[in-house]
């Protein structure tokens, strides 16, 4: 089953038990791995999904240069130069409460872009009345997430790192509030590497000559977290794992 269908399918089954006042989705390998568009955004909402956040594969579908323009709920890594196509950050109401989404993207092994340190402390200087922020952090290594964890303690909701696909087992409640873990994990093929076929990727690593990479076959993998926060304060009073397995 290929990824979209397998979301739709569990989150059929876990929004009515669970009942979030809100469900955010990094979708930024939502078509074939690579990018999001039009259709793939529709199907998320569709399926439950209300804020779309994305990473460095922002712009692999260039339709959606048009999309984000009009769609005040796809949200685009903060921290790139200049004034690119969309928003790095929406609210949006739960209730009588506006939640701000922020999605910022790091620098290590990743990008090239403007420090996502400080484009989180300018934006949050600017906003300091909402009490309600979640951030996805996409980046790749543990040691940038972990410190912009720290770095935005007791002045966020929540850090939630994506990008590298596996879900890491740090969940936690910072000490001055904040949710945090480090990787959430993906939704898509169990038995590839990252989502892909395994042999093209084992071919690549073995040779290092270019190899057409395509999405694995067979079960697929739900990762999530479900966030607690206080509605008063917006600190975050627990974090907790979500994972469904697909059967053979």
């Amino acid at each position: 089953m290929e990824g979209q269908a397998y979301t739709e399918r569990v989150l059929a089954e876990i929004l009515p038990e669970l009942q979030p006042d809100l469900v955010i989705a990094n979708a930024e390998n939502a078509v074939h791995g690579r990018g999001l568009n039009r259709r793939a955004a529709e199907r998320l909402y569709e399926g439950g999904v209300e804020i779309i956040t994305l990473g460095n594969h922002a712009w692999d579908q260039r339709e959606l240069m048009e999309v984000i323009e009009e769609d005040t709920r796809i949200v685009r890594p903060l921290n790139y130069p200049g004034r690119p196509p969309g928003r790095g950050w929406t609210v949006c109401k739960v209730g009588q409460r506006p939640v701000m989404v922020v999605n910022v993207m790091g620098r290590t092994f990743l990008s090239q872009l403007d420090c996502p340190f400080q484009a989180v402390d300018d934006l949050l200087s600017v906003h300091r009345d909402i009490r309600h922020v979640i951030v996805d952090f996409h980046a790749e290594v543990t040691s940038e997430k972990i410190a912009m964890g720290w770095h935005l303690d007791g002045r966020v909701s929540a850090v939630l790192g994506t990008h590298t696909h596996v879900p890491t087992a740090d969940e936690r409640v910072l000490p001055k509030g904040t949710g945090y873990i480090t990787d959430v994990g993906m939704v898509g093929p169990r038995d590839g590497v990252l989502g892909m076929e395994r042999e093209a990727v084992l071919r690549r690593m073995r040779t290092q000559l270019p190899t057409r990479f395509t999405v694995a076959p067979g079960p697929c993998q739900f990762h999530a977290v479900l966030l607690d926060l206080s509605d008063e304060t917006g600190r975050a009073l627990s974090v907790s794992r979500i994972a469904r397995y697909e059967q053979d």
